[in-house]
């Protein structure tokens, strides 16, 4: 009965619901029922996957199932307003869900450089915590060069546009830019788009980049980047992403867990 929990910003949606549809081995998924698990909730049912709503305190009932658990608990994306509070969450959440757990990986990135010491600041605790990392094994810097692929690749799109301010754009970032935006410190008012237009004026901005990560999770993707890019005078780049990075760093933390079972 090995458990593997994911603590996840919910920029992370659509590749745990991939992961969750893709790996047969997982025996039992339990979702934490909280006000940032609804998007997530919704994938799982449109895409057939078979899950458990568990209140957090209630989640040790659901633990007797023979096989893989994934436990998956959302965090909400107004935490990366604060870095340090950001941390303070997610570190409380690892050592709440290693109780249970055999192992932890953090669906999230350096996030304003707080979360780069996780396998050293969270050693002590009863279990691996594990977070997203290129093969290199540097921290990734966020969800963007997650689906890139890490920094190198990162740095090569943005080189590729030659000093024009891009600004990159998956499913779950065209879903919820304007909420990201005020996170970002943008503007205060998510409706504010000549405000939001200034700032990204003042700062170069002409492209908007469409992250085609092969998920298609979030259904009307493409609309809502051409409404994005019509607000601000955009012009639209596809772009190819994809999941794997994610889906290494899974089989890993799998691997380290269920060989030692």
């Amino acid at each position: 009965m090995p458990v593997i929990t994911f603590i996840a910003c919910r920029m992370f949606e659509d590749e745990i619901v991939h992961i969750a549809e893709i790996d047969d081995s997982i025996k039992s998924l339990l979702v934490v029922d909280s006000a940032d698990s609804g998007g997530l909730a919704d994938k799982l049912d449109d895409a057939g996957c078979a899950y458990t709503l568990v209140s957090g305190n209630r989640l040790s009932d659901h633990l007797q199932e023979d096989g893989l658990i994934l436990v998956v608990e959302m965090l909400e994306l107004a935490l990366h307003a604060k870095p340090e509070h950001l941390k303070e969450v997610v570190y409380d959440k690892a050592r709440e869900m290693s109780e249970f757990s055999d192992g932890i990986l953090l669906f999230y990135g350096l996030c304003g450089n707080v979360l780069g010491k996780v396998d050293t600041e969270l050693a002590e605790l009863p279990c691996p915590v594990r977070i997203l990392k290129e093969d290199n094994g540097d921290v990734i810097d966020d969800c963007i060069g997650a689906v890139l692929g890490g920094r190198a690749a990162y740095l090569e799109k943005l080189k590729s546009f030659h000093g024009v301010g891009t600004f990159f754009m998956t499913p779950m970032w065209a879903a919820h830019w304007r909420e990201m935006l005020v996170s970002a410190g943008m503007t205060p008012n998510p409706d504010d788009i000549k405000l939001s237009k200034f700032v990204f004026d003042y700062a170069g901005y002409k492209n908007v980049a469409k992250m085609d990560t092969g998920l298609h999770y979030e259904k009307n993707f493409e609309p809502m980047v051409e409404e994005f890019a019509s607000l601000f005078d955009f012009d639209i780049i596809d772009m190819k992403a994809s999941p794997d990075l994610m889906l290494c760093c899974y089989k890993q933390m799998k691997d380290e867990i269920v060989g030692c079972e």
